[in-house]
């Protein structure tokens, strides 16, 4: 049998340096995502921010890596989460570990 092994992603240099807490762990598992996360805000309007801030950062590296501009990127991430919140593929379930 195959040896399986996770990819982890180094800790940003910023967290090394000063420190914090992580609120959010995103992994691909048989092509379905596995995600850990603290609720870490008091008022859930600050995942939105959140969440937007991910996309933007999602999308520079898309600019980075492909032909595709950071707009464009930008856009096709937007259209997926529309089309994930008005019909969702796998709503899942949730329980609170940490």
């Amino acid at each position: 049998m195959a040896e399986r092994k996770f990819e982890a992603l180094n800790v940003p240099p910023d967290v090394l340096e000063k420190g914090g807490i992580e609120i959010l762990r995103a992994s691909v598992v048989d092509g379905a995502v596995s995600v850990a996360l603290r609720r870490a805000f008091d008022d859930p309007f600050t995942w939105g921010v959140l969440l937007v801030d991910l996309a933007r950062h999602a999308a520079r590296v898309y600019a980075m890596e492909t032909e595709l501009s950071e707009d464009e990127a930008l856009v096709e991430i937007t259209a997926g989460l529309r089309a994930e919140l008005e019909d969702p593929t796998d709503p899942g379930s949730t329980q609170a570990l940490n």
